[in-house]
């Protein structure tokens, strides 16, 4: 039974993270405002749709903010909400991780406060 209540919580972990580009996306949203031809270009090999998509998952959980300004052409900016940034130790985590796991790791990740 106990297993079973681990189960769900990384279930829903993964419901809301699960995705090739989510928290690529949100790492990169930990320090700053991106619009979405920054983030394109952040992420290589993230398609248009794919992106778009990834994007609106995130927005729909609360995990990203959109903003859409009023000029001609639009601007449209993501940036992490509140209950988005309470992923910040979670993403750092994962990048130290990362770090120490990469035996090919040439430069050093620094951890975002």
């Amino acid at each position: 039974m106990e297993n079973e209540s681990k189960t769900c919580t990384i279930t829903t972990t993964l419901r809301v993270l699960g995705g090739k580009w989510k928290i690529v996306i949100l790492w990169h949203l930990i320090d700053k405002t991106w619009r979405f031809s920054e983030i394109k270009h952040l992420i290589s090999g993230v398609t248009h749709k794919m992106l778009a998509q990834q994007l609106r998952e995130l927005e729909a959980d609360g995990l990203v903010q959109r903003k859409v300004y009023a000029e001609v052409p639009p601007r449209v900016e993501y940036t992490l909400t509140e209950y988005g940034r309470t992923l910040t130790p979670v993403l750092n985590a994962m990048a130290k991780w990362g770090l120490e796991h990469d035996t090919g790791a040439v430069q050093h990740v620094a951890s975002k406060t």
